[in-house]
C-alpha cells in the first residue's frame, strides 16, 4: 500500500509551532515580495478569503478581522519539512518526498485495520515530534491515495484508508479533483460525459490514449488500483540547478542587478557542492518591466550563457567568468523585476578526468575555501561568511514585512526563554 502524508496548512503550522499565540487565529502566509495568500489557517478559510487573493485587497479588512499575516520564511519551512520527513522515515524506509509538505510513503500490512493503526501512529508521531499536523491517507495506488488524503482531512482522526471497492467514493468525487486531471482536460472530459473520477475509472483506455494521451489512460488505470506512476529516486542527482527571486523593488541600478547574480549564484553554487556535483557553464537573466514613459516599451527578458574555464563548483571561480558579461545584458533606464542564474551540464565530482599532472594550486584552495565556507555557514548559520560581491545592505533582496525568526536555523535568532 501507498500512503500519502500532508500537513495541514503547512506554511502556517510552521509559523504556530513558536508561536503560540497564533492558535485559533486568522492566520495566512503571503507569496515572495509579501504579494498574495499561499497559505491560509482554518480561521482565515472560514472568513471565506480565497486562496491567491493580494495583499493590497486585505489591508482595508485587516485589522477588522483581526486578520495575522506572515511573510514566507522558506529557511523555516524547508527546515520544518526536512524534520518531517526524518521522522516518517522512523516507520520505512521508503519515504519519497513529494513537495515541501507531502510524501508517499511505501509499506505492506497484513489488514486493513494494521493500516489505521500505521496511520494514526504516523500523524500522531509527527505532531508530537514535529509539531506539525497532518492528514494520512493509504490506498493501492498513487492517485487513490491523494483521494485517500484529501478524506482524512474532513475527518476528525485525519485518517483514512481506501477500501478495495472504490467506486461509491469515486462515483462523488468531481472529475476535476483527481490528481493529474487539470481543468482544461476535465471541461474536454465533461464534453464527452464523464463528470466523476469513477466514470474516468471505466472508461475504454484506448479511447482515452487515443483522445488525450497516455498520461489521462495512466490515471484511469490508478484509479483502478494499479499502481503505475513509477517511484522516484531519491538519489537521483539535479539535471539543472537554478536560482531565481523577484526584487522587493523596481531595480534599475547595475551594481543591485550585480549583487543580486552574485547572491544567486552562490546559493545555487551551495547547492552544487551539497550534491557533489559541478557545473559546465550558466545561464543569465535579467527581467524587466514594461514602461509607459519616456516612451511605450513593453517588458523586457535579457540572457547570455556563460562557460566556465572548465567544470567547477566553487563560488569565487563562477563569479570571476560571469561579471564580464553582466553587462551586456543591463539596458540603462530600464526597471527590472527579476533576475536569476540555471547551471547546466552538471556532473559528478569525482567522475571527471583529473588534468595530467593534477589540479592548480588556485583550484585546490579555492576547493579548500568553498568547503570551509559551507562547514561555517552550516554551523552558525546561513548568509555567516559570503563573497563580498553579493552586497550587504541588498536594498534588492524580496520584501518580507512580516518575516518571523529563523528559529531552527540561525543561532542569533533562537527563541529565548526569561
Amino acid at each position: 500500500m501507498i500512503g500519502l502524508v500532508d500537513g495541514n496548512n503547512f506554511y502556517v503550522s510552521c509559523e504556530r509551532i513558536f508561536d503560540l499565540s497564533l492558535e485559533g487565529r486568522p492566520v495566512a502566509v503571503l507569496s515572495n515580495n509579501d504579494g498574495c495568500i499561499i497559505s491560509r489557517s482554518a480561521e482565515f478559510k472560514a472568513l471565506g478569503i480565497p486562496m491567491g487573493t493580494p495583499y493590497f485587497q486585505l489591508k482595508p479588512v485587516q485589522a477588522i478581522h483581526q486578520l495575522i499575516l506572515k511573510s514566507s520564511n522558506y529557511e523555516l519551512y524547508g527546515d520544518i519539512s526536512r524534520r518531517v520527513m526524518v521522522t516518517l522515515q522512523e516507520f520505512t524506509s521508503e519515504v519519497e518526498q513529494y513537495s515541501i509538505d507531502e510524501a508517499f510513503v511505501h509499506i505492506e500490512l497484513p489488514c486493513v485495520r494494521d493500516y489505521v493503526a500505521l496511520a494514526e501512529k504516523i500523524r500522531r508521531t509527527v505532531l508530537n515530534w514535529v509539531g506539525i499536523p497532518c492528514g494520512v491517507g493509504f490506498a493501492s495506488s498513487k492517485t487513490l491515495a491523494k483521494i485517500s488524503n484529501h478524506i482524512a482531512k474532513t475527518r476528525p482522526d485525519g485518517v483514512f484508508v481506501m477500501p478495495d471497492d472504490a467506486s461509491e467514493i469515486l462515483s462523488e468525487l468531481p472529475v476535476c479533483e483527481v490528481w493529474g486531471v487539470g481543468s482544461r482536460t476535465a471541461q474536454k472530459l465533461a464534453k464527452l460525459g464523464i463528470f466523476t473520477a469513477w466514470q474516468l475509472a471505466t472508461a475504454d483506455l484506448a479511447f482515452l490514449q487515443k483522445k488525450f494521451n497516455v498520461c489521462l489512460a495512466r490515471t484511469a488505470l490508478e484509479l483502478r488500483g494499479q499502481s503505475l506512476i513509477a517511484q522516484e529516486d531519491p538519489e537521483q542527482l539535479s539535471q539543472s540547478i537554478s536560482c531565481s527571486r523577484s526584487f522587493g523593488h523596481p531595480v534599475s541600478e547595475f551594481s543591485e542587478l550585480e549583487e543580486a547574480v552574485a547572491y544567486y549564484t552562490a546559493r545555487a553554487a551551495e547547492k552544487l557542492r551539497k550534491e557533489e556535483q559541478q557545473a559546465a557553464g550558466v545561464n543569465i537573466y535579467f527581467q524587466s518591466y514594461p514602461e509607459s514613459r519616456p516612451k511605450l516599451l513593453s517588458g523586457g527578458y535579457a540572457g547570455t550563457t556563460v562557460m566556465f574555464p572548465e567544470p567547477t563548483a566553487h563560488t569565487s571561480a563562477m563569479l570571476k567568468a560571469l561579471h564580464p558579461k553582466l553587462h551586456s545584458l543591463f539596458c540603462p533606464g530600464r526597471r527590472y523585476k527579476k533576475a536569476g542564474v540555471v547551471f547546466f551540464g552538471l556532473e559528478i565530482a569525482t567522475h571527471r578526468q583529473l588534468e595530467l599532472f593534477g589540479q592548480s594550486p588556485q583550484c585546490v584552495k579555492a576547493k579548500k575555501l568553498s568547503v570551509a565556507v559551507d562547514q561555517l555557514n552550516r554551523t552558525l548559520g546561513r548568509g555567516t561568511v559570503f563573497n563580498l560581491a553579493e552586497g550587504i545592505a541588498r536594498p534588492w533582496a524580496m520584501k518580507r514585512e512580516y518575516l518571523s525568526p529563523n528559529y531552527t536555523t540561525s543561532w542569533e535568532q533562537l527563541p529565548r526563554v526569561h
